[in-house]
């Protein structure tokens, strides 16, 4: 691999960078970007993030600290890299800006960048930091988003990388043996301290006063800066929170968002600025790959409770409620039951029902009191818990958050399954094709006539 022509400065991206030991940004973003030049599987993936697609005979280029020839646009830092992916005569090309530990990404800098990719015909920007992105093309700072530059710019987070590599490795999707060694190197580089990742660990100071006013009947307006960090703040944990769940299942576990919010981060901001303001809570949906249901999550500040649940139809080919409740019992393999409950939804405007596990299983006769003849129709499994003081604080409420999700979805909601009706039988009388001939068929209708 050879520095391209229009570079007059610019290293190989290296797997063993001979950098100063103050420099952690520059030693993990050569090093990563190494790993997306040699070894075949994850530099796919990353480029998918991108929506490039790597084939049999694509090379990708990485290299750092970088100087094109002729540069017009002055900036004070170079960009940490660039990743060249070449397709036969056909070239894509990122510019690479990382931040690693506590430092911050800022539109000022991404901007200079998109003026230096614009003026040297680069494909977009790449921004790699603690900061996350609920999805790469929907950037953490809303000044890059409502940027009028036509240079995109993607964002993803160390943890997504680090998420991604794992991801590689508990399902043994890297061939070689020897880029298998390397990935597992890089897991074992990332997750060291010295690197400078971060998970989302705290809500900001804002969420302290959020809650006051909340809790104490107060109201917040949709337009509140203090509302629109904390939300902002929300969307970077349920990000988070999707990615230790992926670690933890070895599967992709994504958000579950409506269209309208997947392309307009603005508009999913409107949304939920408007249910804080509404009802007092912050909600997420996260979609976990073949479970039975997706996973609820809600952050309720006026009852400074959690709630993480799951909705399941409940068994049409049940007739008693009492029997669809216990289908639903069987399922559940936990012994901890005491902050979980089940939700009813019955028909028509009957209102919904709720029940303590342990009063159900107790007793799961008690579903149906004053519902007369009617079948409930789907069931919401939920673990609810009261954090108290520690919901309002920054740090205690995302360790509860990050305990409770996880565990719901172990002690529970791995173990539901969905019901389905069953396939269609073969009817007692039409066992062969004769019985359905044009012949037989007009027997039957003879019949029919004469009956």
């Amino acid at each position: 691999m050879e520095r391209p022509d229009y570079l007059i400065q610019g290293e190989i991206a290296r797997l063993f960078p001979v950098l100063a030991t103050t420099s952690k940004e520059g030693r993990t973003t050569s090093i990563v970007l190494a790993c997306i030049s040699k070894v075949h599987e994850f530099g796919l993936e990353f480029m998918a993030l991108m929506g490039q697609r790597v084939g049999k005979r694509t090379r990708i280029e990485t290299f750092t600290e970088i100087v094109f020839k002729n540069e017009k646009v002055k900036v004070k830092d170079r960009p940490d890299g660039l990743i060249v992916m070449k397709n036969g005569s056909k070239e894509w090309k990122a510019l690479i800006e990382a931040k690693v530990g506590t430092a911050v990404l800022t539109a000022e800098q991404i901007e200079k960048y998109r003026e230096i990719a614009k003026e040297q015909c680069l494909d977009c920007v790449i921004t790699i930091s603690n900061e996350f992105a609920t999805t790469p093309s929907s950037h953490p700072i809303e000044e890059v988003r409502k940027s009028r530059s036509k240079v995109p710019v993607f964002h993803i987070s160390w943890m997504s990388i680090l998420t991604l590599v794992d991801l590689l490795l508990t399902r043994n999707e890297v061939e070689d043996e020897d880029q298998k060694t390397l990935l597992n190197e890089l897991r074992r580089f990332l997750t060291h301290e010295s690197a400078g990742l971060r998970g989302f660990d705290r809500m900001p100071p804002e969420w302290s006063e959020v809650n006051r006013l909340i809790s104490t009947g107060g109201k917040i307006s949709v337009k509140s800066p203090e509302a629109i960090i904390v939300v902002d703040a929300w969307h970077q944990e349920t990000r988070d929170l999707s990615l230790i769940l992926s670690r933890q299942t070895g599967t992709t576990v994504r958000e579950r968002l409506p269209r309208k919010h997947m392309v307009d981060p603005v508009e999913r901001r409107k949304d939920e600025l408007q249910t804080l303001k509404d009802a007092g809570q912050l909600t997420s949906v996260l979609d976990i790959p073949d479970a039975a249901a997706h996973v609820e999550v809600t952050a309720d500040i006026a009852r400074r409770t959690v709630a993480v649940g799951m909705t399941l139809r409940a068994p049409e080919d049940k007739v008693s409620s009492k029997a669809r409740v216990n289908w639903l019992l069987r399922q559940i393999k936990t012994a901890k039951t005491d902050e979980l409950f089940v939700r009813m939804n019955w028909p028509g405007r009957s209102e919904s029902t709720q029940f303590g596990l342990t009063e159900l299983i107790a007793d799961p006769s008690i579903c149906e009191k004053d519902k007369g003849d009617l079948q409930v129709i789907s069931f919401h499994i939920f673990v609810a818990r009261r954090l108290g003081v520690k919901f309002a604080q920054q740090v205690n409420f995302i360790k509860e958050l990050e305990e409770i999700v996880p565990l719901f979805y172990r002690e529970i909601g791995q173990n539901l399954t969905e019901w389905r009706k069953a396939a269609p039988r073969i009817k007692s009388d039409r066992q062969l094709s004769e019985d359905v001939s044009v012949e037989a068929l007009r027997d039957d209708a003879e019949e029919g006539v004469a009956e």
